[in-house]
């Protein structure tokens, strides 16, 4: 497995910029940068990762729920790279939860999000693939899929009490959960 890619941090403008679309799925520095974003979201034990997130302004994500010290109840799933996803239908039905991101370390949050959603996109083949996710894994798409319209969790917080640090997070919150 390859070496983590760096992480972009809050504050670097790829982070707040629309990603571009993927024009060609079999382009080896895309599959490269596929490989490259698994090994990185494993590498970071995080649960999902967006192109944006290691500078790369183009419309690729994976989800990578899998259970770990950041996120001890994550369904496990193998990691999926999405490209060019759409959002195509949600759920009215909104949850509040923890987040965390790996390009704002140290801060976690209270975000609101749909319970589940159908989403459309291209698999690292070029085929295209429908799902629709529940619970969690629909947190890590929906999370995903803000980095590449520019947005970060902390931009769908409702109040500003609703953010703590992650220790505060991994001494008050985790046991309970």
């Amino acid at each position: 497995m390859a070496d983590p890619l760096e992480i972009s941090q809050l504050g670097n403008p790829v982070l707040r910029q629309v990603a571009k679309p993927i024009q060609d799925v079999h382009d080896p520095a895309i599959q490269a940068l596929i490989d490259d974003l698994i090994s990185t979201v494993v590498g970071c034990k995080g649960v999902g990762i967006a192109a944006p997130q290691v500078a790369q302004s183009c419309r690729l994500l994976v989800v990578a729920s899998h259970p770990n010290d950041r996120y001890p109840h994550a369904p496990t799933m193998e990691p999926t790279a999405m490209i060019n996803p759409r959002l195509v239908d949600y759920s009215e039905e909104t949850v509040k939860d923890w987040e965390g991101c790996l390009s704002i370390p140290g801060i976690r949050a209270l975000v609101p999000r749909h319970r589940s959603v159908a989403i459309e996109y291209g698999d690292r083949h070029g085929h295209l693939q429908t799902r629709t996710l529940t619970d969690f894994v629909a947190r890590i798409f929906q999370h995903e899929f803000d980095h590449l319209n520019g947005l970060v969790f902390l931009d769908r917080v409702e109040r500003n009490q609703d953010i703590i640090t992650e220790q505060e997070y991994k001494q008050r919150i985790l046991p309970q959960g």
